[in-house]
């Protein structure tokens, strides 16, 4: 039988540039692959950000303050913000920290933070430079003992502040954080007022201020669950300050 030598030649070229075509794809697939992480597939690696990043990302927190303590009342606090799983910033005063060491290492190994609000609890706009000093930096000692830091913030008592008590504070590296919503817990007007001054007029990166010591806190204890709730209802989480 005789062969058309050009039909023959033809089917060759054609099926040579098939080949070849299959080998290219084959190659552009394995680089394809070896771009792609370990565990996944070209399409995901594509996606945006995750709905989940970006929505811890878009979170709201409020920062949940108490002053005043160490005392009695302070393990109760720990216990309900460890049910609600929220943490909270401590302003302790030196004194109680030297009467209640063991609770000031409890409050920092839930996970709170623990700063300065002086030792005895002076107005700090009518004490002299050396007392200034003595106030804080004493209780710097006693918590540094505790924790094995030093605290950056400073709460002066009462909110009492001026130009010279932030120059002070600068002085020795501390930097002033007061609030924002003041529930004025120590005059013990009631549970019900406590949690209405708590949640008004609340928003992302509220400071609110409540007490563990300074006297009776067992209305603040009493309304703590409460405002809770409502804050998590609301989509809050609760986070520490950072003097940063």
């Amino acid at each position: 039988m005789s062969v058309d030598r050009r039909a023959l030649a033809s089917a060759l070229w054609s099926r040579r540039f098939i080949i070849g075509v299959v080998a290219i794809g084959l190659v552009a697939a394995g680089l394809a692959l070896a771009a792609t992480p370990r565990g996944k597939t070209a399409a995901a690696t594509s996606k945006p950000v995750s709905s989940v990043a970006a929505a811890q990302a878009a979170r709201k927190y409020v920062y949940l303050t108490f002053d005043d303590g160490p005392s009695t009342y302070t393990p109760q606090v720990l216990k309900i913000l460890r049910a609600y799983g929220a943490r909270a910033t401590f302003f302790e005063i030196g004194q109680n920290v030297a009467r209640y060491p063991y609770l000031t290492r409890q409050v920092y190994q839930q996970g709170n933070s623990v700063q300065n609000h002086t030792w005895s609890h002076p107005d700090l706009r009518h004490v002299s430079a050396a007392v200034f000093r003595s106030q804080v930096q004493k209780t710097d000692r006693y918590i540094r003992a505790q924790l094995g830091y030093t605290p950056i913030c400073l709460r002066p008592p009462d909110g009492s502040t001026n130009k010279q008590v932030t120059r002070r504070a600068a002085a020795l590296g501390k930097k002033i954080r007061l609030w924002t919503i003041d529930t004025r817990d120590w005059s013990r007007p009631g549970t019900s007022v406590i949690v209405r001054r708590a949640l008004a007029n609340v928003h992302n990166g509220s400071v609110i201020l409540m007490h563990d010591g300074g006297g009776n806190r067992s209305q603040t204890v009493a309304a703590l669950p409460t405002i809770l709730r409502a804050l998590k209802a609301r989509g809050f989480g609760f986070t520490t300050m950072s003097c940063t």
